[in-house]
């Protein structure tokens, strides 16, 4: 499903080269649940960018289903991040002048869905993650865990393969980011893939492969194909 060979990201500042990523490559497979990790600048969030079509590599190529999409157009890009990605933030990124179904609508909106199927799917979706009786909530109204909740209905509105989460857990307590790792895990026995972004080991080992990155490189690759 998504495969990575040599991947290097370069940024200038000033008069400096800083290389975000130095050579990156590993393949994943449909249906994994993998967590990458590393400290702060060992260029996660980078690699996270590219996986989800927000950012393109300077070099090496990015292959997802089968088709190379580093030369595509942005209007192209923001295809694929509609349909085949769903995203999960920290922060959550809900809409707070939006109910909780309009938010978990969004997606489908630009998916130019009817107003009909959106509030049919989007309730459903929301009842899927227990908030069925939240519907009309704002982001105001909800606790951190069922704004991440909604999120992640969101996230799963076009009924994308991949579920990219970056720091799924960060803003919340203990107790509810544990029943959101469970709620992840849960989509991935369904068939989701999952790609997961932490700096904490202790999240990353709710993932069944977890990918280390240090510097710009693969260090450490449970599922094997570490580079230097």
């Amino acid at each position: 499903m998504i495969t990575l060979n040599g991947i290097k990201k370069y940024y200038k500042m000033g008069d400096n080269i800083v290389r975000a990523l130095d050579g990156i490559s590993f393949e994943m497979a449909t249906g994994e649940f993998v967590a990458i990790v590393g400290p702060s600048g060992s260029g996660k969030s980078t690699l996270m960018n590219i996986i989800g079509c927000l950012d393109v590599a300077t070099e090496g190529e990015y292959v997802l289903n089968g088709i190379p999409i580093r030369n595509y157009r942005e209007a192209q890009l923001a295809d694929i991040r509609n349909r085949q990605i769903g995203f999960v933030f920290q922060q959550f990124n809900l809409l707070t002048h939006l109910t909780a179904e309009e938010n978990v609508e969004v997606p489908l909106v630009y998916a130019r869905q009817p107003r009909g199927r959106r509030r049919e799917c989007s309730r459903a979706l929301l009842a899927s993650v227990g908030l069925g009786g939240r519907v009309k909530h704002k982001p105001s109204e909800l606790s951190g865990g069922q704004q991440q909740r909604v999120s992640i209905a969101r996230a799963l509105a076009n009924d994308p393969a991949i579920i990219l989460a970056d720091e799924p857990t960060g803003a919340l307590d203990s107790k509810t980011g544990e029943e959101v790792l469970q709620l992840l895990q849960h989509l991935n026995e369904g068939g989701k893939t999952i790609v997961m972004i932490t700096h904490d080991p202790k999240i990353a080992a709710h993932a069944k492969r977890i990918i280390t990155l240090s510097d710009g490189v693969v260090v450490s690759d449970t599922g094997g194909g570490a580079n230097a």
